[in-house]
């Protein structure tokens, strides 16, 4: 097989000049950034749990670009253009990848909580009431669809009319990317609340096929995609958290986020990330293994 790509996580090889093949390794990135630290099995996880939540939405009659895991940590797919210059998309385009993640929040939390506590979004855009004190954790009264750049070397909120420009995608397809990702997400939240996890939120990619059919691809629904939270924590009031956010939280604890942040925001050089201590690193490999079995119902090995 042909390499093609060596990205954040994943390896891309081309199989023929139709198919790819996604491997998923151990590594993990937070920010934009790849820590300098691998954890065991997670990508044999996270394409596992890939597979089982392509599976589900084929039985949704959604289409998406899976084929078949050849392996445990290995994932056949469909295989389309990546286009970078965006002024090559147009309505007609077919056969590429859009340019945009789609994102769907059920919760206060993460980034949308930054956003929140700096007044960039107010109560009334989330579907509160105006003048609405918001809790950090709280339940948002509608969920609240947004989308960033896919393509660029750190991503960046982008409102619908740039969306639209960039990704040459028409109103209706767009509007069409945001029912499908909220209905995927109605099965999600009710397959994992019965077992035990809350799902805060989560993140969907799209491509055209060679008709402009929309199809899902890359994963959902993943540690690494999505944030999920245990649900009986969270009737005593506690975000214990099930998902990558679990490391998001540890460089935040550490300070490493607000200085990144700062650089970036200075246009200083950004300082490389530490890696995990030895602890860490087998807390989140548990963590990843048993987000897997739990959403799956599959036993790990």
């Amino acid at each position: 097989m042909q390499p093609i790509k060596q990205g954040k996580v994943k390896d891309v090889y081309e199989i023929n000049e139709n198919e790819l093949l996604f491997l998923f390794s151990d590594r993990i990135s937070v920010f934009d950034k790849v820590i300098p630290s691998t954890i065991p099995y997670k990508g044999e996880t996270l394409a596992r749990t890939g597979a089982y939540w392509f599976d589900i939405a084929k039985q949704l009659g959604f289409p998406t670009h899976y084929i078949k895991l050849d392996a445990p940590n290995k994932m056949r797919v469909r295989r389309v253009n990546v286009i970078r210059d965006y002024n090559l998309l147009t309505p007609k385009s077919v056969n590429y990848l859009i340019p945009l993640e789609c994102i769907t929040r059920y919760y206060i939390y993460g980034s949308l909580w930054d956003r929140v506590r700096e007044e960039k979004v107010k109560p009334e855009e989330l579907g509160f009431p105006h003048g609405h004190e918001i809790k950090l954790g709280e339940e948002l009264p509608q969920p609240f669809f947004e989308v960033t750049t896919k393509l660029e070397a750190v991503d960046r909120k982008l409102t619908t009319e740039e969306a639209l420009r960039i990704s040459g995608v028409a109103k209706q397809e767009f509007a069409r990317m945001r029912e499908i990702a909220l209905d995927v997400d109605k099965e999600i939240n009710s397959r994992v609340k019965q077992r035990g996890l809350i799902h805060v939120d989560g993140k969907k990619e799209f491509a055209f096929d060679e008709k402009r059919n929309l199809m899902i691809v890359d994963t959902f629904g993943t540690a690494d995609e999505d944030r999920f939270w245990d649900a009986k924590e969270l009737e005593k009031g506690r975000f214990v958290e099930r998902s990558k956010e679990f490391v998001r939280q540890y460089y935040r604890k550490t300070g490493y986020h607000d200085a990144l942040l700062k650089a970036r925001e200075t246009d200083k050089e950004e300082p490389p990330i530490p890696p995990l201590p030895e602890d860490m690193i087998q807390e989140v490999s548990n963590l990843y293994i048993q987000l897997f079995e739990d959403i799956t119902g599959q036993s790990f090995r």
